[in-house]
């Protein structure tokens, strides 16, 4: 007997604001910043990219220039689509600066 496997899509996972924050949060910390944008995507979908868009100001095309696989999209532009998604970036101490 042969079972069918369903794709996994994280999207699913993003119903609360609360689960976007602890997602972002976690894959920001990783440090790898391909795979931040790469969750930005994945949230800006579950959300509407069309709203997101309209949102952070960004034509939708644009929007999914940016968020692409392998984009090195603006700073500034990761900053629009955090602010449309309702979510912000914030530096704490980890300790053992300079």
């Amino acid at each position: 007997m042969s079972q069918k496997l369903i794709p996994f899509d994280v999207a699913s996972f993003m119903d609360t604001d609360e689960a976007v924050g602890e997602y972002l949060t976690q894959v920001l910390a990783d440090g790898d910043s391909d795979e931040f944008v790469r969750a930005i995507g994945y949230v800006a979908k579950a959300r509407g990219m069309s709203s997101i868009a309209q949102a952070s100001g960004l034509g939708r095309a644009s929007l999914y220039k940016a968020l692409s696989p392998g984009a090195k999209p603006r700073f500034d532009t990761v900053v629009k689509v955090m602010h449309a998604l309702g979510m912000e970036l914030r530096a704490t101490s980890v300790g053992g600066g300079a």
